[in-house]
């Protein structure tokens, strides 16, 4: 049992792991893909919130945190915005792990919320720290239009993106779905197991 437990963690975190690779990478390239410079802040409006809402809507907190706060940190950093990297993680992290908390895969209300949600933590998180650590002040208003921008494409392209791979994804590549489907194999295997054992006490 206990080899079949290790067997199952192992798929378990194989599968979270090459998931939140490659949504990392999505995220990355989409945040690069288009940014406009925003002068007062000296950051940048783009468009990578569309994938941190499909990677945490489809995959959950694990996925859509990594890939939110590593993807747009990997972004800044290449875009020459590297003083917003440590935020970014941060905040985009979060971003990822709310929505990804709020959202259950199933409900479609439940996914709007996650949205609204995560994309207010996002809005406020970049003010705060525009006003504080990065001493920008007052002047951290002007980015947060911009970044209601983001939240509201991120949602109407992201949700129906994510409700339609949610529906053709292989149910193996689901995380919760893995890690039931493990578990179900696990069980299967012991009881056949102790069947088997039972039957040869009887010869």
């Amino acid at each position: 049992m206990a080899d079949l437990e290790k067997e199952s963690k192992r798929r378990e975190y194989t599968i979270v792991a090459a998931l939140s690779g490659v949504m990392a990478a999505l995220v990355a390239v989409t945040t690069f893909a288009v940014q406009i410079y925003i002068p007062a802040t000296r950051g940048y409006l783009n468009f990578g919130d569309i994938m941190i809402f499909v990677s945490a809507l489809t995959f959950g907190p694990a996925v859509g945190g990594f890939a939110g706060g590593v993807g747009s940190a990997i972004s800044d950093v290449a875009g020459g915005y590297a003083y917003f990297a440590p935020y970014t993680f941060m905040i985009k992290g979060l971003e990822g792990i709310i929505a990804g908390l709020l959202s259950n895969r199933i409900s479609h209300r439940r996914d709007v919320a996650a949205v609204v949600v995560a994309g207010t933590e996002m809005i406020t998180g970049y003010f705060l720290a525009e006003f504080f650590p990065l001493q920008i002040g007052w002047a951290a208003l002007a980015e947060v239009p911009a970044n209601i921008l983001q939240i509201v494409v991120g949602g109407i392209i992201g949700l129906p993106i994510a409700l339609i791979i949610r529906k053709r994804l292989p149910e193996i590549l689901k995380p919760e779905n893995a890690i039931a489907k493990n578990r179900e194999r696990a069980s299967v295997s012991l009881r056949y197991r102790f069947t088997k054992e039972l039957f040869r006490g009887f010869r």
